[in-house]
This record gives structure tokens, C-alpha cells and sequence, in this order.
């Protein structure tokens, strides 16, 4: 069995390893090599998932240790530097920053620090063609605004620089809820980056996946929601989950307290929030809405860490948040079943914050593992007649 090695960037919670890692065929796997994240809190629950090269640290250090002038700090990441040099790899993958460019964010692009991380992609790809040869194939993932950013100058940018690489650039828009049973509206731009000519003629991956695009009705939907949503749970065992009049009283005004509310829009989650099987979300406490596609809206890394809210569901006790797990399993993640996530870091609880920021930054494994299959289909095909 052919195996192909696979170098990870801005890794998160393994999203995209995990899609590669699961991804084979009769004739040939994914074997992961490295990969490469800078939050700790990721980390902890990359390495509570896979065994293989975690290189934690800041990419832009990794590749040039020299710049920096502590010494400790400098042996660190010579250290890593040497590791994520140590052999050659076939593919090259990494879901980039995306605040920077999304709808969700401030669309600030390559002003933004974030933006520029990209860039680290480019020098990775150059400092491993100096030693050993570039990468077969790039895979990168990022937020469907990223295309149109710019009056589409970011992405002219993007894609002249992986040209310059010698590389030609395939991309598509996909949606999560389109093409598997994932119950998520979730659009995301996935770009993949050729340099065989052989590949490049055999290419048909995004032709291909528009075969596999689903037409699902309601009760097949409620079906797949029932899958990822825990509907057993119980006020008594996950009560902080719970939104109650005790906890959030302007969430659930009475008629008589509305007439005296200066608010334009008055909240009652008790009458809003009326339907099993649906999603809503709670913007910034101003206004209630229903997602309108029948899943789950966008999940975003925000969502647990102050900005825009985590959805809410009707449950049979009452009105709940997703739990972490939940968000996880809205991305795929075999939670429970191969996939663990942390219950503590260096002592301490592991917060459920960093679980929803994780989830909302991560990409749809079921989507990775389609697109790699189908990768090693077109490299299985190049190689045949080599």
C-alpha cells in the first residue's frame, strides 16, 4: 500500500488530520507526520486525539528561529525548525486563520495579523523545495468570504503566490449540510494546489463531490439532529446549560414587564424558542431567531467567547445551549467514539469556552475525508502509469 505524508499547519483540533487520517483506498493512506498549532488550550486537545509530531509554537518562529534573540527560546524552536525540516512530505494542508476574512469577523484581511499568517504557507513550501522538493499537493480551507474579500483582490493575491510556487490552484465553495449527514449550514471555501502535470490532468475532485450533493426533507433532517443532539439529557444533570427566567430574567419578559422594556424587540424564549428539532440563537440579547435552513446555523469561534451567542435548542425540560460535544459532533468529530475531549489542563478544569471557540474555528470532518478520498483517488490514478 502506497503511503503519502502529510505536514499539518494551523492544525486547531485536528479537523483536517483527522479527515486525512480516516481518508483511504485500496491502494494507498495518509500517514501524518507533524503538525503545527499555536494555542495551548488546542493543543491539549490535538494531543489528547493523536500521537504523532505536535509541534506547538508560533509558525512564523518555527521557520526562522534566527530572528529570535532570547536564547532559550531560540533553542526551542531551532528545535522545532529542525523537526518540521526532518524529512520531505507529499502534502502540504492547513485550514489558515479565517477571522481576518470572514463575514463573521471584520474582514480585515492582510492589514489584519491573522491575514498575513498565509504567508507562512509560501515560506514553508520554498525552505522545504531548498532541501528536499516541494509538496505534491497543498490543501488549504478557509471561510467562503474569503473569495469575494477585496472586490476578490485577497484571493487573486492568494492564488498568484501558490502559482508562483508552481502550483495551479483548483477551488470550490462547499456546504457542510449539502454534500454529508452533518446537520450544520456551514460554507467553506476549500482550495487545492497541484504541482504534478499528471495530477492536474486527472483532476475532477470537485466535479466528482457534486454527485454526492443531498436533497434531504425534514424528517431526514430531524433524523440527523437526533444524531448529534443529546435530546436525553436532563435540566438535572447539565443544569449550566440550561437558560432559566432565575438566570436570565430579560430573556423571558412578560407581557405586563414589555410595556415597561425600552427594548425594540422583547425576548421571551419560552414562546420563541418553541419548536424540538430546530436551532435558534439569541443575538448579543436583542432579538430571537429561528435558523431558517432547518440546521444548525454557522458555528463560530466567537460563539463561546463573548460574542455572538451559542445556539439554543427545545429540549423536553426546557431551553438549553448546545453542549461542547454537541458542537463537536456539528463538525463531524466522532465525540465519544475515538474522539475525546479534555476534562482538564495543568491541574485545572479544561473551560468549555476554549471547547466552543475549538469547535467554531475547527472544519467539517466528514467533508476533509471526502476530499482526501477523493485525492487519493486522482494520486492512485498519476501514479498507475508512472
Amino acid at each position: 500500500m502506497t503511503t503519502y505524508k502529510v505536514g499539518s499547519l494551523f492544525a486547531g483540533v485536528g479537523g483536517i488530520c483527522l479527515g486525512f487520517k480516516n481518508a483511504k483506498t485500496k491502494k494507498s493512506r495518509y500517514k501524518l507526520i507533524w503538525a503545527n498549532e499555536i494555542d495551548e488550550y488546542a493543543c491539549e486537545t490535538y494531543r489528547n486525539n493523536f500521537s504523532h509530531q505536535l509541534l506547538k509554537g508560533d509558525i512564523k518562529l518555527v521557520l526562522h528561529p534566527e530572528e529570535i534573540t532570547d536564547k532559550k527560546l531560540q533553542k526551542y524552536y531551532k528545535k522545532l525548525h529542525n523537526k518540521i525540516l526532518s524529512e520531505p512530505i507529499d502534502i502540504l494542508n492547513g485550514g489558515f486563520p479565517c477571522q481576518a476574512f470572514s463575514i463573521a469577523g471584520e474582514r480585515k484581511g492582510f492589514e489584519d495579523e491573522r491575514g498575513n499568517l498565509f504567508l507562512n504557507i509560501i515560506d514553508l513550501i520554498e525552505q522545504l523545495g531548498e532541501k528536499f522538493y516541494k509538496p505534491r499537493v497543498l490543501f488549504l480551507e478557509n471561510v467562503k468570504n474569503l473569495q469575494s474579500h477585496d472586490n476578490t483582490k485577497t484571493y487573486t493575491y492568494i492564488k498568484d503566490r501558490l502559482e508562483d510556487c508552481g502550483y495551479t490552484v483548483f477551488e470550490k465553495v462547499l456546504n457542510t449540510m449539502d454534500y454529508t449527514d452533518i446537520p450544520q449550514n456551514r460554507e467553506r471555501i476549500y482550495i487545492i494546489g497541484l504541482l504534478n502535470e499528471k495530477d492536474v490532468k486527472n483532476f475532477q475532485i470537485f466535479k466528482n463531490i457534486e454527485k454526492r450533493k443531498n436533497k434531504k426533507d425534514k424528517a431526514s433532517r430531524i433524523e440527523d439532529i437526533k444524531k448529534v443532539i443529546d435530546y436525553s439529557l436532563t435540566k438535572e444533570a447539565i443544569e449550566k446549560y440550561y437558560y432559566t427566567k432565575e438566570k436570565y430574567p430579560s430573556y423571558f419578559m412578560e407581557d405586563e414587564e414589555s410595556k415597561k422594556s425600552d427594548k425594540k424587540e422583547i425576548i421571551n424564549l419560552n414562546k420563541q424558542i418553541n419548536e424540538m428539532y430546530e436551532f435558534y440563537q439569541c443575538r448579543r440579547g436583542m432579538y430571537v431567531r429561528k435558523n431558517q435552513t432547518g440546521v444548525c446555523p454557522t458555528l463560530t469561534a466567537n460563539m463561546g467567547t463573548g460574542g455572538h451567542n451559542v445556539p439554543l435548542i427545545k429540549v423536553n425540560d426546557g431551553i438549553r445551549k448546545l453542549t461542547p460535544k454537541e458542537t463537536f459532533k456539528l463538525q463531524g468529530f466522532p465525540v465519544d467514539n475515538g474522539y475525546k475531549l479534555p476534562t482538564t489542563i495543568k491541574g485545572r478544569s479544561y473551560p468549555d469556552c476554549q471547547l466552543y471557540k475549538q469547535a467554531g474555528n475547527a472544519v467539517s470532518v466528514p467533508v476533509i475525508q471526502i476530499l482526501a478520498t477523493e485525492l487519493l483517488e486522482l494520486l492512485d490514478k498519476s501514479d498507475m502509469f508512472e
